[in-house]
């Protein structure tokens, strides 16, 4: 870890890279693009994880990005660009998965309907998981397939381009997840077990928080 003036942190031993770089060189494409998607699936859902249905539920911003809307749209890209894309759609997938639904109803698939209840959603997240899973262990990344929402002299794409479009679109949502929670309840960081975040206590978070504020309102002046 690299020191960052946050209690606990240090600088790397000079002698500590040759044997890390050398074991992350040895590894497998595939087994990576699904460690790094899996890692923001796992993300996203833990950030929904003891909110009331009120919580999860609720706008946050003035473009009304809210937590399981999040979900319902990333259970939406899945589907499609693991399925449909493939060859391999989804047996009886969810409505409002579908592309004409997706077309014609502006953000149906960014917030959860009033009759769409958690346990719904997130079973259809896990199930599109398993769905693209599935299409993982049946192709290779070389594997050709056609996004039919894209354009024309773009639809052509391989597994491989895909996997890592969807490592970019989970991550981000995994982040923007990251804010909303935070502003619900004070609860950040990257995983249960890995937060990413230093060990400190509320005091030193009001402290750091301060700091900022001054160094933005010194900014500010003439």
């Amino acid at each position: 870890m690299l020191a960052t003036g946050f209690p606990g942190a240090r600088a790397p031993l000079l002698s500590e890279p040759v044997g890390r770089l050398a074991a992350m060189t040895v590894s497998d494409e595939k087994s990576d693009l699904r460690r790094y998607l899996q890692e923001a699936r796992d993300a996203m859902l833990w950030k929904i994880d003891g909110l009331t249905e009120y919580d999860v539920r609720r706008p946050l911003t003035p473009t009304g990005t809210n937590l399981l809307g999040i979900v319902k749209h990333l259970t939406s890209c899945e589907i499609g660009y693991f399925g449909d894309t493939f060859g391999r759609p989804v047996p009886d997938p969810p409505p409002w998965t579908e592309l004409e639904v997706l077309e014609s109803t502006p953000m149906v698939d960014m917030y959860a309907a009033a009759d769409e209840p958690r346990e719904y959603i997130v079973g259809w997240y896990r199930k599109a998981w398993a769905h693209a899973d599935e299409t993982f262990d049946a192709l290779g990344v070389d594997a050709i397939g056609h996004v039919p929402w894209w354009p024309g002299d773009r639809a052509e794409v391989n597994l491989h381009r895909i996997m890592l479009h969807m490592i970019a679109e989970t991550h981000r949502h995994a982040g923007h997840a990251d804010i909303l929670r935070e502003l619900i309840d004070g609860a950040a960081g990257l995983l249960p077990d890995r937060t990413n975040l230093p060990p400190a206590d509320q005091q030193w978070w009001q402290d750091y928080r301060a700091k900022l504020e001054s160094i933005a309102a010194a900014a500010r002046q003439p």
